[in-house]
């Protein structure tokens, strides 16, 4: 079920408030509501919320809470696919869709589940008019026997078609890793994603750094004197070279290295700037979604 409840008063509430999300129809913008919570309001908890490990997780749930308005979020198929997050809220009055990989299940990959789950919810924002905000840390796919035979390739194309097709507007923000193919799925600039900021704990790369130093300088290690003094050097080289958000700004692959505390701030500009955001396709033109 995409929503439980424990009663069916709980049920009819929900119903309630899935609905105060969505337009009568698909020609209607989404209902705006008058905000009580300040759009210039900055989120100081969002400057402490990373770990000082790269390894160690954190609750993505608790940053789109403290982006949206109030801090209500109405998640989407809360019980599956626990990896990604997804579900409904507002900025500034406006309403958004809400994507975001869950450092707190399996480090945030993406699967089989969670690339079907984010493909149907991107969607189904895609054909009520609900921009996307899309907050990334995925380091990968997952990789496995059970997920190659299943079609991982085939269901994490779902997801990157879901954004390729879509015509609202789009911003991507990036907390932390964002690596490798399973990076540019999450709404990259490389699939038309229409801004997207890093915070300065972000890492652009093919791999993690510590995965390329071990394959890039596999015989300078082994022939170290000190094999993990050497690799921690190589590590933050590389880092400092190739993985931060910084040299990926003087690239393009972003556009602002923001100060987690303005995310909300810079996101609702954002919005505001794409409001007029047309797209012109052909009429009953579409392509054909990997099913």
């Amino acid at each position: 079920a995409t929503f439980v409840a424990n009663s069916e008063e709980e049920v009819l509430d929900e119903v309630k408030y899935l609905l105060s999300f969505l337009p009568e129809n698909n020609l209607e913008e989404p209902p705006h509501q008058v905000p009580d919570d300040d759009p210039e309001r900055l989120c100081e908890d969002l400057r402490d919320i990373m770990p000082a490990s790269p390894n160690l997780p954190y609750d993505m749930k608790a940053v789109i809470r403290s982006v949206v308005d109030d801090g209500d979020f109405m998640e989407y198929f809360p019980g599956w696919a626990g990896s990604i997050v997804c579900g409904f809220a507002r900025l500034d009055g406006h309403v958004v869709g809400i994507v975001g990989n869950q450092p707190m299940v399996l480090a945030g990959v993406l699967d089989i589940e969670s690339s079907s789950k984010a493909a149907r919810f991107v969607r189904t924002c895609d054909a009520f008019n609900i921009p996307l905000l899309t907050f990334v840390d995925v380091p990968g796919f997952l990789p496995g026997v059970d997920q190659e035979y299943g079609g991982i390739i085939r269901h994490g194309a779902k997801l990157l078609y879901a954004y390729c097709e879509t015509t609202v507007p789009r911003i991507q923000v990036i907390t932390r890793k964002a690596y490798g193919g399973a990076y540019v799925v999450m709404d990259s600039k490389s699939v038309g994603s229409d801004l997207s900021f890093a915070w300065p704990t972000a890492e652009l790369a093919v791999m993690g750094p510590q995965g390329a130093v071990e394959i890039i300088y596999r015989r300078e290690l082994q022939q170290a004197a000190d094999p993990v003094a050497r690799r921690d050097e190589l590590v933050e080289e590389y880092t400092e070279r190739y993985a931060n958000p910084y040299i990926a700004a003087e690239r393009g692959y972003v556009d602002d290295v923001i100060d987690p505390a303005e995310t909300r701030r810079k996101v609702i500009a954002g919005f505001a700037m794409l409001r007029s955001k047309r797209e012109d396709l052909p009429r009953r033109k579409h392509g054909i979604i990997p099913l």
